[in-house]
């Protein structure tokens, strides 16, 4: 089968020609002539089997009639990621630049004005994160009631980063009529209800089996000690084994391991580069350009880069942590291999992490061998001895950092060299020490206060308060009765 079997329009099938595409993948040829028909389609397929374009290449062809009102977008496309929404941005670039299309591209992390300028000038598709569409929504700046067609792409990254509340208010804003693309890797029971819930009657295609692996992703288990500085001089060495790495991406669970990883790859010299969710998008995307154009080598990641990142070749995949979710390694694992390229990846398992990789192994149905690392190579472990957290190097006053500085030893005391003297027995403490003769009687405070128990007849003595400084008007007699 070929593109020009599927239904699509003669500009859509020009660009796919030019872009060199030439025959569709399985879940591009079972989903694209039922969304040309205009109906429901929940597509089930492993990364890497050409979701983007089984929605791109249907939408193009369908918005060839009609036009774009202003604050009234006509498709919305809904991804979990900045990186996500980006990618399909450049996919409208290669596959409709025959189309005189205004695309708008709505995600956070970078200037909402001219965002809003594009949505005010009318735009034929919305790429668009759900928290930023949201947020232009409540401000006004953009009516939903206008959409004709839906895709949700990721679904189950969106679950897992806790969008489907956001989904499903975004979906109740629609209008019923509309159409709607839904795309998955897996089906955890949550995505299941929500298929249920906002699709009507869909055309449920399985291009593969959920939570399957590629057959070309060659898979091995390394086993490796938890100790921290261990797991990473086995990382290293694992490395320094594939002669034949293009370009790599390791991935880990936190960020703060991410920036670890990839401050001691570079003190070792390999050419590393980090990507995680706390950079801001410009990095982000710098990042990933450098990685694209083989400036990077290593790029030291978290879950940010395992969903739907479309880089063709990517050699190898090292997880240096066990994902805590299985899904997360079908996604992981998925960013080599792709379209049928040789593929190859590396997890690293240490003793306690076995529990999570029990849990994979029962996903992907497939036993994973076992890579002999051997024994750590010498050449490995040079560079720095300590590698410190970044921004917690050991201080001193004055704020310099003087942990290469040679300490010298301190001097002994000077009391150390002479010889303790013999403790003697203490003498039996008097029971009643007496007072020195010396001492005179107490004397009584001036200013204190008169007893509670004081004779009301009497006149109050006021000199005890005011000393010699009483004024004349208490010195008054007073009379009785």
């Amino acid at each position: 089968m070929n593109f020009s079997e599927l239904g699509l329009s003669p500009k859509v099938l020009e660009a796919v020609t030019a872009a060199g595409y030439t025959t569709p993948t399985a879940i591009q040829a079972q989903a694209i002539p039922h969304a040309l028909q205009r109906k429901d389609v929940m597509g089930l397929a492993q990364t890497g089997s050409g979701k983007t374009a089984a929605f791109v290449l249907p939408m193009l062809t369908l918005l060839e009639k009609g036009r774009a009102r202003a604050r009234m977008p006509r498709t919305l496309i809904l991804e979990p990621t900045r990186e996500l929404a980006a990618q399909v941005q450049e996919a409208f670039e290669t596959l409709g630049k025959l189309h005189n299309l205004n695309v708008a591209l709505l995600i956070g992390g970078v200037a909402f004005d001219p965002q809003a300028a594009k949505i005010d000038r009318g735009a034929d598709v919305v790429i668009a994160t759900p928290g930023r569409l949201l947020d232009m929504f409540e401000r006004g700046r953009l009516l939903l009631t206008g959409i004709e067609m839906l895709v949700i792409d990721e679904a189950d990254r969106m679950l897992d980063m806790g969008f489907i509340p956001d989904i499903e208010r975004i979906c109740k804003l629609l209008p019923f009529t509309r159409q709607t693309l839904f795309f998955s890797a897996t089906m955890p029971p949550e995505i299941q209800r929500l298929t249920t819930q906002f699709l009507h009657n869909p055309e449920r295609i399985e291009a593969t089996r959920p939570s399957s692996t590629a057959e070309t992703i060659e898979q091995k288990l390394v086993s490796v000690p938890h100790e921290a500085k261990q797991k990473r001089e086995a990382l290293r060495a694992l490395l320094r084994t594939q002669d034949n790495v293009k370009n790599a991406i390791v991935f880990a669970n936190r960020k703060t391991t991410v920036a670890l990883l990839e401050k001691s790859l570079k003190a070792h010299g390999f050419n590393a580069g980090a990507l995680h969710g706390d950079m801001d998008q410009s990095a982000r995307l710098k990042t990933l350009a450098a990685f694209r154009a083989n400036e990077i080598t290593y790029l030291i990641a978290s879950d940010v880069a395992a969903r739907g990142l479309d880089i063709p070749e990517v050699s190898h995949v090292f997880n240096f942590d066990v994902p805590t979710h299985a899904e997360d390694y079908v996604h992981r694992i998925g960013r080599t291999g792709r379209a049928g390229r040789e593929g190859h990846a590396f997890t690293m398992l240490t003793k306690e992490e076995g529990k999570y990789w029990k849990a994979i192994e029962t996903l992907i149905k497939k036993d994973v061998p076992f890579f002999e690392l051997g024994e750590v190579p010498a050449d490995s472990k040079s560079g720095p001895e300590r590698e410190e957290r970044p921004g917690r190097g050991r201080r001193e006053r004055g704020g310099r950092d003087r942990s290469h500085e040679k300490r010298e030893p301190r001097a002994p005391r000077a009391e150390a060299e002479a010889p303790a003297p013999a403790q003697q027995p203490r003498a039996a403490k008097p029971q009643h020490t007496p007072k020195p003769e010396a001492r005179g009687p107490r004397p009584e405070r001036q200013d204190r206060r008169p007893s509670r128990h004081h004779d009301d007849d009497a006149a109050p003595d006021h000199s005890r308060f005011h000393g010699d400084n009483m004024p004349a008007f208490l010195m008054r007699p007073v009379k009785a009765g």
